[in-house]
């Protein structure tokens, strides 16, 4: 699949930035009719462009204000690589990232205290058989920013 035309860049550059812009405004923004950018919109879910819309949520508020980063390191380095299958039951993990260097994965975790992180910690090395590094994050000044197009 090649680079998206300039009209659908722009779509999603929207989109991006207001998941919630109404397919009205959006027309108006990128300069099509209403039923135009539907059409485009929907072509480019299908496509798989867009994957979903979501609500960006504050952990503080939610009671999970620690966030941390775990680098999982396999136990038995012949071991298969199932470790995302292993995990996916751990609801504390927001994202899972396969990643070259020394570690396999790159966990992105929101707990509600240095006790559930101790616990989260646990339950994954149990779960995965690896060995965990773990960086805790102090503050964000920025997240979830969209690529440039």
């Amino acid at each position: 699949m090649g680079a998206l035309e300039p009209l659908d860049q722009a779509i999603v550059r929207e989109l991006a930035a207001d998941g919630r812009c109404s397919f009205t405004d959006l027309a108006e923004r990128v300069g099509l009719s209403v039923s135009a950018v539907h059409q485009r919109v929907r072509r480019l879910e299908q496509r798989g462009v867009i994957q979903g819309y979501t609500a960006k949520l504050d952990g503080e508020q939610i009671g999970l204000p620690l966030t941390a980063l775990i680098s999982l390191t396999p136990n038995d380095p012949a071991a298969p690589d199932d470790y995302p299958q292993r995990l996916e039951h751990i609801s504390e993990i927001e994202s899972c990232y396969s990643v070259a260097g020394d570690e396999s994965y790159v966990l992105l975790v929101r707990v509600a205290s240095p006790l559930a992180l101790e616990d989260l910690l646990r339950r994954i090395r149990e779960s995965a058989k690896v060995s965990t590094r773990t960086t805790v994050v102090l503050s964000t000044p920025f997240e979830g920013r969209s690529p440039t197009l």
